[in-house]
């Protein structure tokens, strides 16, 4: 081999050390990233399937345990909410005894119908008299709302927080469930109605809804041959 021929075999070695060393260096530089999206991804999902079981599990119970609910109850309460006994009646209905302010019905605030007895006084769900205290929602995730109405019962969280992670998240806990059984629905590029009575997910919001009971009524703006 001659003294040229040498040369150049060693600049290609070296430029084939140079590239492999880049590589590296990339590799090494992303997979932080990579990691923490991975961690916040799993964390996310864990969480909110964790509140589901709870929250679902605490509303069978109720629903069970008082499966007459409250008799005394109107019929048509407040724009038709009864329809779905003895499930609770939104937070912001005007039969309960200090209800929540208008619109405003957190999961937090739901009430046991028929307990106790045939009082408008529903015990809470999630409080001390029932032992139940609903956690905190996921990081970056607005607090669970509830609906009980004509189009049937359900709970909701939304976020409009732009991570990137978060949509997968979403994406991965909507695959977990049956088709019909929950939605997400994508309100980034503009409100979506979701619930009769002008229930919406906000523009800029992607929503999360678990379905207790769907009537025939129910719209799932963004999920296809449901219900």
């Amino acid at each position: 081999m001659t003294k040229h021929q040498e040369q150049g075999s060693a600049l290609i070695y070296i430029l084939i050390a140079v590239a492999l060393l880049a590589a590296l260096t990339a590799t090494l530089m992303n997979s932080p990233n990579q990691q923490t999206e991975r961690q916040g991804e799993f964390n996310t999902v864990e969480q909110l399937q964790s509140q589901i079981s709870f929250i679902r599990t605490a509303i069978d119970q109720c629903v069970l345990t008082y499966s007459e609910g409250d008799t005394v109850l109107p019929v048509n309460p407040v724009n038709g909410q009864n329809i779905n006994r003895p499930y609770p009646l939104m937070p912001d209905n005007t039969y309960l005894l200090n209800p929540a302010s208008a619109n405003v019905r957190l999961v937090s605030d739901i009430r046991c119908p028929g307990n106790p007895g045939n009082s408008n006084n529903h015990v809470k769900i999630f409080g001390g008299a029932n032992a139940k205290f609903l956690p905190a929602p996921p990081r970056l995730f607005e607090p669970w709302v509830y609906y009980n109405d004509t189009d049937g019962v359900y709970f909701m969280i939304r976020t409009d927080k732009t991570d990137s992670f978060i949509k997968t998240s979403l994406q991965k806990l909507d695959a977990d469930y049956s088709k019909c059984e929950a939605d997400l629905i994508n309100a980034t590029a503009g409100v979506k109605t979701v619930a009769a009575g002008g229930i919406t997910c906000a523009a800029g919001f992607l929503c999360f809804r678990i379905w207790v009971r769907p009537n025939a009524t129910a719209t799932y703006p963004d999920e296809a041959g449901c219900p």
